[in-house]
């Protein structure tokens, strides 16, 4: 079975990894940090998501990626919460941009979001992994990753895995 990897940052990692764990043709998602180049070197919170390009297009997890976080505010946090998404090959990086210019028409604010090169991963805490998955209840998991999942319902039904924990 063909599986590929891409990495995604936008906001709290626990926030991301619930998001594309609820996907289905997604094997697995690893959170922690990732850098890249010149101004994006430093590390910043992302997970790299494991996906079977068969069930799930690299253009589809970009559009969830997109719609999933404020990529289009460009807030004082960026550098703890970069907003890119980290290619792996150069024709990933083509794929991604030419998804990523499509996919603009779809939202009011011009796209904030970086197609950067991934150069380094460091993995959270193993504490951290999985956390909605183990804290569905928790104020955090509520107020900040129930709305993700929630549009994910609403907006990409046929994507889903199945409902997401917490979410009716």
């Amino acid at each position: 079975m063909d599986v590929s990897k891409i990495a995604f940052g936008g906001g709290c990692h626990w926030c991301t990894e619930a998001v594309f764990q609820s996907l289905g043709g997604v094997e697995r998602v690893e959170q922690g940090f990732v850098a890249s180049v010149g101004t994006a070197a430093r590390f910043s919170e992302a997970v790299i998501v494991w996906y079977r390009p068969t069930e799930i297009s690299l253009t589809e997890l970009v559009r969830v990626h997109l719609h999933t976080h404020e990529s289009t505010a460009a807030h004082a946090f960026r550098s703890k919460y970069r907003s890119a998404v980290y290619t792996m090959c150069a024709g990933d990086e083509k794929a991604v941009r030419e998804a990523w210019n499509g996919l603009q028409s779809e939202f009011n604010n011009a796209l904030i979001t970086e197609i950067l090169p991934f150069k380094a991963f460091r993995p959270s805490d193993e504490m951290f992994h999985n956390y909605y998955r183990s804290n569905p209840e928790k104020p955090f998991c509520k107020k900040y990753i129930g709305p993700k999942l929630e549009l994910l319902r609403r907006k990409f039904p046929k994507q889903l895995v199945s409902t997401p924990p917490g979410v009716q």
